[in-house]
């Protein structure tokens, strides 16, 4: 009898464990990977799918495989990009919510690696610190190289701990800080990987942000790229786009532009060399001498990209090594337009170097807008409208283009639609705040889905954007709006304002109805 007994309870012991065995099974079918790569201060044709002369192989292949955005927006600058990037709102409060703890509330293994940046109405219990299982991190920008000093600008934060460079895991020597974000990234998945628990990653690589430093290697191949100037680079992307299908034949080059910001000034010292940062000149009236110093400038500046994507490749090998690639949604985003703002410390140092703090000029920020007009904080198009590329082998035809529009809140729906979670109406008692995106899984899929009824972006509101349907107005140094209809002129170079007044007020009505209901 009691043998009897014993054989029922292994039976249903083994029945069990292969029922509880089948429900780990789809749950690590049902719950994918995601890993999410932020670029700094990367303008829309600064990589290889959107035209650029930059090797970007990695991110090339990402396009082949996933999904091209033509039109995506941000936020414009890096804090507003990351803190909506993160909550899924263009402004917050107390009751914002980090949406990786919603991840972590589901059984995700989390991991932030890179840079941090909150706008002031974030509260502290979305810091990664106090959010991620593993976090790495720094704010707003640092330097690449450890400094000659050893003081980073901004520190680097380990798990809530300030850590020196010689203090984070980095497998090459001199430490960079790109290679070693990638380092801590792929030392940590292992876990979850090795647990198959799924796994949620953050990469905030802060380049291409100043200050421009590469490694030495990655500057040599692009040495000379640059003499031909920013008006034959711009052509160039310009066709190049075109080929692509991510712009439409009629699209005009926006003018040669100036930065203009009246906000943001120069450090003091070297009044000639200043001068002249923020300026567009036509290339063939500069001197040779000048030439050849704005070439190694962008070539620094392409390096740095360079590196950020052979890291991605890092990334995207450690996928295909551990046969995950299928099931992980890899995206990749820029947090802004090209940056065009003279920080430079000095000119003693040439661009590229640890021991020099310089930054990109105006016209070659310019020219990573293309086609777009304007800059970094910008509502305009150059410093809002920037690249999304999206590639999850399960889900996503290999090699779409979408011209539908999506903007950097959409995320935070979007990837709690593909992990199949319900945003909850509150958390580790918060009582949420309503999410202002919607999912762009549909896209995903290839379906076309309705626009949302309006996006905002723009630093303040001496810069800001609203956009409604076809139309847009923004602002420039805190002046009167301007009109655009963006289907005809995605380049904002008619200015419609004065011919449509009736129209631009009623824009302008409707952005102050929207602007209200979401804390603008």
């Amino acid at each position: 009898m009691k043998n009897k007994v014993f054989l029922i309870l292994v039976i249903f012991f083994f029945i069990g464990k292969s029922f509880t065995s089948c429900n780990n099974s789809d749950q690590k079918i049902t719950m994918p990977n995601i890993i999410l790569i932020l670029g700094d201060d990367i303008g829309y044709s600064d990589i290889g799918p959107y035209g650029s002369e930059i090797l970007t192989p990695n991110l090339d292949r990402l396009a082949d495989e996933g999904i091209r955005f033509s039109n995506f927006y941000n936020m414009s600058k890096c804090e507003p990009s990351r803190s909506s990037l993160f909550t899924g709102l263009y402004n917050g409060g107390s009751q914002a919510i980090n949406f990786a703890s919603i991840l972590k509330n589901t059984g995700y293994y989390i991991i932030h690696s890179g840079k941090e940046h909150w706008m002031d109405w974030a509260p502290e219990h979305v810091y990664a610190k106090n959010v991620f299982d593993q976090s790495l991190t720094f704010w707003a920008m640092n330097e690449f190289f450890e400094p000659p000093s050893g003081e980073f600008v901004n520190p680097f934060i380990l798990n809530g701990k300030q850590v020196s460079a010689e203090e984070i895991y980095h497998e090459q020597h001199p430490f960079f800080k790109t290679d070693a974000l990638t380092d801590n990234a792929l030392k940590w998945i292992e876990e979850p990987i090795i647990r198959e628990q799924p796994f949620f990653l953050f990469l905030g690589y802060g380049a291409a942000h100043y200050p421009l430093q590469a490694r030495p290697e990655d500057i040599e191949k692009y040495k000379g790229m640059y003499l031909k100037g920013w008006d034959k680079i711009r052509d160039e992307r310009l066709k190049k786009l075109k080929e692509f299908n991510l712009v439409a034949e009629s699209v005009l080059l926006s003018p040669p532009s100036s930065n203009i910001n009246k906000f943001r000034g120069h450090p003091k010292g070297d009044e000639e060399i200043r001068a002249k940062i923020p300026q567009y000149r036509p290339w063939e009236e500069l001197s040779e001498k000048e030439k050849d110093e704005l070439d190694l400038e962008m070539a620094v500046y392409a390096a740095m990209v360079d590196r950020m994507d052979q890291n991605i490749g890092r990334i995207l090998k450690k996928l295909d090594e551990e046969d995950i690639a299928e099931n992980t949604l890899v995206i990749y985003l820029s947090d802004n337009g090209s940056c065009p703002y003279d920080s430079n410390k000095d000119f003693i140092y040439l661009p590229g170097v640890a021991e020099g703090f310089r930054c990109l000029s105006a016209a070659w920020a310019n020219a990573g807008n293309t086609p777009f007009r304007y800059f970094k904080q910008y509502g305009h198009e150059g410093g809002a409208h920037t690249h999304f590329l999206a590639r999850w082998p399960q889900k996503i035809k290999a090699g779409a283009i979408t011209h539908q529009q999506g903007h950097i809140v959409d995320i935070v729906p979007t990837i709690l639609e593909t992990c199949r979670i319900e945003y909850p109406t509150e958390l580790n008692g918060i009582n949420t705040q309503p999410l202002h995106g919607k999912s762009l899984m549909p896209v995903f899929g290839g379906e076309i889905i309705e626009e949302s009824p309006f996006y905002i972006s723009g630093w303040t509101d001496k810069f800001r954007m609203y956009r409604q349907g076809d139309w847009k107005i923004v602002k420039t140094n805190d002046e009167g709006w301007e009109l655009y209809n963006i289907k005809i002129d995605p380049t904002e170079i008619k200015n419609m304002a004065i011919s449509m007044p009736e129209k631009l007020q009623e824009i302008i009505a409707a952005f102050e109805t929207d602007s209200k209901k979401v804390g603008y």
